[in-house]
């Protein structure tokens, strides 16, 4: 698709995972960072059969440690990563959909712990690479997260 006709996002945005059971999770459009990452707790590596896979949690609302999803998921390997400090540190590797704009499309994640960060998802140049153009002043353009109401803080009565 000519660049002139990509779908524009902006530097943070909801995506989903559904692979992972995950609807809705905001994630930092970082086109400095090549790879894209997860946060994940509770990582555990094992083998079903003769496949290597992973088990972790995800908590998906930011500042919410009651809404948790555990997932699994083929282990592709594990990757040599620098993180945010320059620290380099080796992360399990997955492949898992994600959706954004009613696209879905297939990529890499590692898993680490970002406790520290303020997104729970970063987005590396190589997942939005040739899908959309991004606009580094806005937010939110594919609109807002679709958490089931089960989720949803209750509103204050009037």
């Amino acid at each position: 698709m000519p660049p002139t006709e990509l779908p524009v996002i902006g530097w943070r945005e909801w995506v989903g995972l559904p692979d992972l059971g995950i609807p809705a999770i905001k994630a930092k459009v970082d086109t400095g960072a090549r790879s894209s990452s997860l946060h994940a707790v509770n990582i555990e590596l094992f083998r079903r059969g003769e496949t290597h896979m992973v088990r972790f949690t995800v908590f998906p609302l930011q500042r919410e440690r009651r809404r948790a999803v555990t997932a699994e998921a083929v282990l592709l390997g594990r990757r040599l990563v620098r993180n945010s400090s320059g620290q380099e540190e080796f992360r399990p590797i997955i492949r898992t959909s994600i959706e954004v704009m009613g696209r879905t499309w297939l990529i890499y994640l590692t898993l680490a712990r970002r406790d520290a960060m303020g997104f729970r998802m970063l987005l590396g140049r190589r997942a939005v690479r040739r899908k959309f153009l991004l606009d580094p002043g806005r937010s939110f353009l594919t609109g807002k997260a679709r958490v089931p109401a089960s989720r949803r803080k209750p509103k204050p009565p009037r």
